[in-house]
This record gives C-alpha cells, sequence and structure tokens, in this order.
C-alpha cells in the first residue's frame, strides 16, 4: 500500500454493513420473541427452520441457520427441555436424530411468525416492492458467493507485498 492509498472506512466495508444491518433487524424482531415467549436468537432460528422443513438433523439445521455446532446443540437441548421440539432416530443414520416441532412448539410458531411478518413489513416499509426484490435477490447471490468462496485461498498481505 502506498502513502496516497487511503484505507477503506470501517462504515463503508459491505460485510460490516452486512453484519451490522442484520444484527439490527435480528435484534429488533428478537426483542418480541424474547419478551413474549422467552426465546433467545438461535433458540427461535431453530423453530423457524424447523416450522418451515418439518424436521431435520442438528448437522442439517448448523448448515440452515449458518450457527456452529455447540450454538445449534444448545439451543436444541434448551428447546427439547421445554417440550417445544422432540428428537426421534435417524432411520437412515443411526448416529443422528431428527427434530421436530412439538404440538406445543409448532403452536408458539404459529403464533410467533405473524409478528415476526408484521416486523418484517415495518422494517422494509419503505422500501418499494421492487427494491425489496432486488434486495433479496442481491442478498442470495451474496450468501451464494461466500459458500462459493475458499478461506484458503491466498490472499495478498498488503504487508507483506
Amino acid at each position: 500500500m502506498t502513502s496516497t492509498d487511503r484505507p477503506t472506512k470501517l462504515d463503508e466495508f459491505l460485510p460490516y454493513q452486512l453484519s451490522i444491518a442484520s444484527n439490527a433487524a435480528s435484534n429488533r424482531i428478537a426483542e418480541v420473541y424474547r419478551n413474549q415467549f422467552d426465546l433467545r436468537i438461535p433458540e427461535w432460528r431453530i423453530m423457524a427452520v424447523l416450522g418451515d422443513a418439518g424436521s431435520a438433523t442438528q448437522r442439517e439445521l448448523a448448515i440452515r441457520t449458518v450457527m456452529d455446532k455447540v450454538a445449534v446443540n444448545r439451543a436444541c437441548r434448551s428447546l427439547e427441555e421445554r417440550g417445544l421440539v422432540a428428537r426421534e432416530p435417524n432411520a437412515t443414520d443411526g448416529r443422528s436424530h431428527h427434530l421436530a416441532l412439538t404440538g406445543e412448539g409448532r403452536a408458539m410458531y404459529d403464533r410467533i411468525m405473524p409478528l415476526a411478518r408484521e416486523m418484517e413489513q415495518r422494517l422494509f416499509a419503505a422500501f418499494t416492492p421492487e427494491e425489496r426484490a432486488t434486495f433479496s435477490r442481491m442478498l442470495s447471490r451474496v450468501r451464494e458467493r461466500a459458500g462459493e468462496l475458499d478461506p484458503e485461498d491466498d490472499f495478498d498481505d498488503p504487508a507483506t507485498g
């Protein structure tokens, strides 16, 4: 880097902007289900995926939620202890289990989703439908591309030239 090059400001660094925006939106929605349903963000993410998918293994949940295995395991255990999720043996793989919402878990999911959708509507009220669609497509492309990048690729270290 030469003395005329200017480092990018953190608030202009797109991954940082994505992280901050995601945290702000998640935290705002989380206030609703934390206050009304005593759920933490990882627990709600597990419930949301199971509500959508029906059932999944913990490995599948880690992939779908992009959470580490320990966080998924802790959230699943908490949800099981509360009777919101049930664990069934996996007939095709004896080493894993399928998790699914119980009746009580499904009822809670059905009460939370309209609240989450309402908050989503409020968050994006200033967007036109076309802007929302474009934003959604762009986020999908970012997720897809992030999954394609190899973290082992060599990057030029500006300090070493």
